[in-house]
C-alpha cells in the first residue's frame, strides 16, 4: 500500500467514524481525487470489512470496526478509565479484557510501578508497550480483527495460568435480565475465565450500553464486584442496578 492510499484509507475511516456515513462526491472533493479512485478505495475497505458500500457512498458495517467504536462517547470513557486506573496499586496484578474502554486504562498507569498485566487485547498491548514500569503478558490465541483481541483455546489456557487481584471487563450491552452480553462467543468465554482467576471483577461500560443486549449472555450482574459507568444513568436505572451489584457513576 502506498503512502497516498494509506492516507486515503485513514481519512475515509475517520470521516465514517465522525459522520456515520460518507459520500463518493464529497470524498472526491476533500481528497482531491477522482470519484473512480474513491469508489476503488471504498471497494477495498469493504472487502477488508470496514464498511458497506451504498448508492453514492458507504456506511459502517453492522458490527462496527474497532476504530469507529473508539470514537464513541470519548469523554465518558475517559472518566470511567481514570476511575478504574485509580484502583490499581503499585506491584498489582490485573487482567484486562478486550474492548475500547478497557484498552484505555493503561494510559493512566504512568505513575504506577511493577504492575503485572495479563490481557488478550492487542489495543491494551499497543497502549502499554511504551511504559517500562508495566509488565505485560499478552495471551496467545486466534486474532479477531473486529475486536483487536486474541481468543480461543490458547488464550483460555494462558489465562488459566495466572491469578489477579482485579479483572476489568467490557461489554457490548448489559441489562438486569440478561446480564453482560457480547457479539462474540469467544469473547464471553475469555471474560468468564478472567473473572474466575481474579479476586474482584469490575465492568467498565458507559451508560449508553445499559438496556442493550449483544448476541451472547456471558455473566450476570450479580457475578461482578461492581460497575464503573458515567453519570448519565437515570435514578431508576441506578437503583435497579444497585439491587444486583455496586455501581460507581463518574
Amino acid at each position: 500500500m502506498t503512502s497516498a492510499q494509506h492516507e486515503r484509507n485513514s481519512f475515509i475511516l475517520d470521516q465514517l467514524a465522525a459522520e456515520g456515513e460518507v459520500s463518493v462526491s464529497a470524498l472526491a472533493v476533500e481528497l482531491d481525487v477522482s470519484p473512480v479512485t474513491v469508489r476503488s478505495t471504498l471497494k477495498q475497505l469493504e472487502e477488508d470489512g470496514y464498511l458497506v458500500r451504498t448508492h453514492g457512498g458507504a456506511r459502517p458495517t453492522a458490527f462496527r470496526n474497532i476504530r469507529l467504536r473508539q470514537m464513541d462517547r470519548v469523554d465518558e470513557k475517559e472518566r470511567i478509565v481514570r476511575a478504574a486506573a485509580a484502583m490499581v496499586r503499585d506491584n498489582d496484578r490485573i487482567m484486562i479484557e478486550a474492548g475500547t474502554t478497557c484498552a484505555m486504562i493503561v494510559r493512566h498507569l504512568a505513575g504506577k510501578r511493577g504492575v503485572q498485566i495479563v490481557t488478550n487485547s492487542v489495543l491494551v498491548f499497543a497502549n502499554a508497550r511504551s511504559n517500562p514500569h508495566l509488565n505485560i503478558t499478552l495471551t496467545g490465541g486466534q486474532f479477531r480483527a473486529e475486536s483487536e483481541s486474541l481468543t480461543g483455546p490458547l488464550a483460555e489456557r494462558s489465562i488459566n495460568s495466572f491469578n489477579a487481584r482485579i479483572a476489568f471487563l467490557g461489554t457490548d450491552g448489559f441489562t438486569v435480565e440478561r446480564g453482560l452480553t457480547t457479539q462474540l462467543v469467544e469473547g464471553g468465554e475469555v471474560a468468564t475465565l478472567m473473572r474466575a482467576r481474579a479476586e474482584e471483577t469490575w465492568l467498565l461500560a458507559d451508560s449508553s450500553k445499559y438496556g442493550k443486549s449483544g448476541f451472547v449472555s456471558f455473566m450476570g450482574l450479580d457475578d461482578v464486584t461492581g460497575i464503573i459507568t458515567d453519570d448519565d444513568l437515570t435514578a431508576d436505572s441506578m437503583k435497579e442496578l444497585e439491587e444486583h451489584t455496586r455501581v460507581r457513576a463518574v
